[in-house]
């Protein structure tokens, strides 16, 4: 289950029902999926095949659709980061940089757990969103963010995207921003 912390104050949000009431006041959608609907074995697994990506894909199919029919969404695919992962601290170095998008950023995690940092009202500031197996968030088009992994370095989430060409990720100068 998510768990936010805010970055200013230190404080802590738990329990789905307060982590939802929180990011939807912040613009920020969240939802939770069955995480008994991914194939067993696929859980922990953290390389892998297109065909098994398909496999996930096909599994949560009834929830991506739905997700994608209210939000509009076209397309989606399947990411998995683990320390296997090749350049995986390149990679992690480009995400850890504040930016926003052109559509909505959206993570549905099958597996694993990860971080996104988003930049809440101004009244809020900075907050982390830990995201775990189940978790859906969807972060709004031109919102400040990054996400990254835990110390567990590692995760598998279906992407899903208006236009994946929308996804390109802009820079975001914050002069208010400190890493935590």
């Amino acid at each position: 289950m998510a768990e936010i912390r805010i970055r200013n104050t230190g404080e802590r949000i738990t329990g789905e029902e307060n982590v939802r009431e929180f990011l939807n006041g912040q613009g920020v959608l969240y939802e939770h999926w069955d995480t008994s609907k991914l194939p067993g074995h696929l859980r922990d697994k953290y390389v892998l095949s297109d065909e098994e990506k398909n496999e996930i894909l096909r599994a949560y199919d009834a929830e991506i659709r739905d997700l994608a029919g209210r939000r509009g969404y076209q397309t989606w695919d399947v990411v998995a980061l683990s320390d296997a992962t090749p350049n995986l601290e390149e990679l992690l170095k480009k995400f850890e940089q504040v930016h926003t998008h052109t559509e909505d950023e959206v993570r549905a995690i099958v597996a694993g757990e990860g971080i996104f940092v988003i930049k809440g009202k101004p009244e809020t500031g900075y907050f982390d969103v830990k995201l775990n197996a189940g978790d859906v968030i969807s972060v709004p088009e031109g919102n400040p963010h990054f996400f990254t992994l835990t110390d567990l370095r590692r995760v598998v989430a279906v992407r899903l995207f208006i236009e994946p060409s929308g996804w390109v990720a802009h820079p975001y100068e914050d002069p208010e921003f400190q890493k935590a």
